[in-house]
């Protein structure tokens, strides 16, 4: 029942099913077929990145170049139906325990329910893992990404509408509201800083004779962001949270004691809740920028094109020096994660602001934002570029 549905959403639009409702772009409070979101594939993709780091098998695949990225990916996505499937499973049941004053949330429970609920979520929820697929691969940007950002920004004008409508009816305050327009620039603007920020480290190339000629001599830098991970991490840490999580609050309903009462330990706002999403977020970026850059073959390649740091030895000493200053950065980093996505959190627990001004959502928009933008000038420079050659060449040709 739509009505009952929109009920129980509006009791809980600040809890954990408000913020899977906000990754799903409000697909989950009317329960359409992509209800489950991207948020499966996430998850999916966070176990096959950590099982490429502990074992000898995955690890060994993804040396094996494209080959072996594609045996990986396509393990991601059987993982992906996998998940789906339990948390499609884990929605059925709790819906036919859901209830409001209007009645239950399901007018004909039983297993053709669960089993159409489960094939519906699932296919909804493989469709869009191709989709984002197709963008990675043909479009501009990060396909997933994209589709969790299109899912935010969805439902940000309601969620102006509710804040203005809570400053309207005396909830908030007229100074508390301006207030929070001003936290959100504040917040942007500090967000736009650090993702911009970098450390160069400066390569040096040796001179060469060539005959007469000298070559080389120049130098150039390697760019290391302070936020190297990206916003990968939150996404990261708000997936693996909520896969549990949601199972839990879905199943309190009809299921043992216990497992309310981890619910209630993990409720969005709580202090375990706080602690695990830092930790999850402080972990992930570690582990992330890990993978996206490799300080020993950055040496390796330094070392065979004849680059060197000054004043650092090739080789060894040279990965250990880019090791050490990654590190320090990814510190700096993990904390600034922490602090954009945690503090605002507590800021919605302990004031009641809607949900979409939290930290998180405004950290995905801004950085996909930024990556989107970036990746669009770099084609256009690119097609500049070839725009050039072909008039040289006609050039060339009517001479």
């Amino acid at each position: 029942d739509p009505i009952i549905m929109q009920e129980i959403f509006q009791q809980n639009t600040g809890g954990i099913l408000g913020m899977f409702d906000m990754f799903a772009g409000g697909a989950l409070g009317r329960m359409t077929i992509f209800a489950l979101n991207i948020l499966p594939y996430i998850s999916a993709s966070i176990i096959m990145q950590l099982m490429t780091a502990i074992s000898p098998k995955f690890e060994q695949l993804k040396k094996e170049g494209e080959q072996g990225r594609k045996k990986i990916n396509q393990y991601t996505r059987y993982g992906t139906v996998v998940l789906a499937a339990v948390q499609g499973y884990g929605i059925a049941v709790g819906l036919e325990s859901m209830t409001s004053s209007q009645g239950s949330a399901v007018i004909d429970p039983g297993a053709f329910f669960r089993i159409t609920t489960v094939i519906t979520l699932t296919s909804g929820t493989v469709f869009l893992m191709w989709l984002g697929e197709q963008v990675t691969a043909r479009g501009v940007g990060n396909g997933i990404s994209l589709i969790i950002f299109a899912g935010i920004v969805a439902n940000l004008p309601s969620a102006l509408v509710a804040t203005l409508e809570l400053g309207r009816t005396g909830a908030l305050s007229a100074i508390f509201i301006v207030f929070l327009l001003i936290a959100m620039v504040a917040l942007i603007t500090f967000v736009v800083f650090v993702e911009r920020a970098q450390r160069r480290i400066i390569v040096q190339y040796p001179k060469r004779q060539s005959g007469n000629k000298m070559f080389g001599g120049e130098s150039s830098h390697i760019p290391l962001k302070i936020n190297t991970s990206g916003v990968i991490p939150v996404i990261f840490a708000s997936s693996l949270l909520l896969l549990p999580i949601t199972l839990a609050n879905f199943s309190a309903g009809g299921g043992p004691d216990w497992l309310a009462s981890i619910s209630a330990l993990l409720g969005r706002g709580q202090p375990l809740y706080l602690l695990l999403y830092a930790a999850g977020i402080a972990f992930f970026a570690f582990f992330y920028t890990s993978i996206v850059f490799n300080p020993s073959d950055t040496a390796d390649n330094l070392k065979k094109n004849g680059g060197f740091v000054p004043g650092i030895r090739p080789g060894k000493n040279t990965a250990d020096y880019l090791d050490h200053v990654l590190t320090r950065l990814t510190v700096i980093g993990a904390i600034y994660l922490v602090g954009v996505a945690v503090l605002p959190e507590i800021l919605i627990s302990r004031f009641g602001v809607p949900f979409y001004f939290g930290g998180t959502s405004l950290l995905i928009v801004v950085t996909v934002s930024m990556d989107t933008v970036a990746q669009v000038q770099s084609h256009l420079l690119a097609h500049q570029y070839e725009g050039l050659i072909k008039k040289s060449k006609l050039r060339g040709k009517g001479r």
